[in-house]
């Protein structure tokens, strides 16, 4: 049975006449009646009962009738959302994460799916590994971006084409502050402020463990913090020398405070993060494609 037949059927009982029905569909009135009469021979059922001037639904063709409308009613209405979907897609992306530049690579995504699609709204949730892990388990996130080493054996991923730089945060009139890089050496006697994921993977192994070495329990860690933001605020203050990443924290010429690297150079890779299996609404689903394809163009 082809959907144009229907349509046609529909037309002929909603004028009651062939000739009002060929006008309308701009057809020849035999060609209109012949495909009316192929209808019934498959349908194995008399549709109308014929008169000079009119045609009358039968009860067969008056329960076709209905089938008929519910069927093009449904395929007009998922024609009209494939064509309007671009122009409607709109909706909430939650992602969280840890202070990072990366933020850079996401909020460009962000950017060039708003373009397309403004009326898409994000939604930014900031935290340590043990936050963004928890919000994603509960599905009050979408994404999460951890910054490596993390474990994210029980997600889908994608690297970020991007590298995090170690360092340390301290008072530009601090001893340390004369030097272009830090060492570990340099470490051993100042009071440090660290962040509390590093702090509680001591006991068992990372980067930066392996960086400083079997001197790294000698450390006089004296502040733990969850954001850098608020690191720097201790560092200004002189409660001590905070182990950050680069770019985080305001470092300029009208400020306090700078920045040096580790030496030997300590970088951490960064992945964005979902739940595997995870439904994703519309707008979630167009910002993980866009990532995709931006991503993998960066890595080519």
């Amino acid at each position: 049975m082809e959907f144009r037949v229907l349509r046609y059927f529909l037309t002929v009982a909603r004028e009651g006449s062939i000739t009002k029905a060929a006008d309308f569909l701009h057809i020849t009135q035999p060609t209109l009646s012949r495909q009316l009469k192929d209808l019934e021979q498959k349908l194995g059922k008399k549709l109308f009962i014929r008169s000079s001037h009119s045609v009358i639904l039968t009860d067969e063709g008056m329960l076709l009738r209905k089938r008929a409308e519910e069927i093009v009613n449904m395929v007009d209405k998922l024609e009209a959302e494939f064509s309007s979907m671009e122009e409607t897609i709109s909706g909430d992306v939650y992602i969280g994460g840890g202070e990072t530049e990366a933020m850079k690579q996401i909020a460009r995504v962000a950017k060039d799916v708003q373009l397309r699609y403004p009326n898409i709204r994000y939604h930014l949730y900031s935290g340590n590994e043990e936050d963004i892990t928890e919000r994603l388990d509960k599905g009050l996130l979408d994404f999460g971006i951890l910054i490596q080493p993390a474990d994210i054996s029980k997600y889908n991923y994608l690297n970020i084409p991007a590298k995090d730089v170690w360092g340390i945060v301290m008072r530009k009139d601090s001893p340390l502050a004369v030097k272009e890089t830090i060492q570990a050496a340099d470490l051993l006697n100042v009071p440090l402020i660290c962040s509390r994921q590093p702090m509680k993977q001591t006991f068992s192994k990372n980067e930066f463990t392996d960086w400083f070495g079997e001197d790294f329990h000698k450390l006089n860690i004296v502040t733990t913090y969850n954001l850098a933001y608020n690191a720097a605020i201790m560092v200004d203050e002189g409660i001590g020398y905070a182990l950050v990443l680069d770019k985080i924290v305001n470092t300029s010429s009208n400020s306090n405070i700078c920045f040096r690297p580790l030496e030997p150079r300590l970088e951490s890779g960064l992945n964005i993060v979902w739940k595997k299996h995870k439904l994703f609404s519309a707008a979630a689903d167009v910002f993980l494609k866009e990532m995709q394809a931006e991503f993998s163009k960066s890595l080519n």
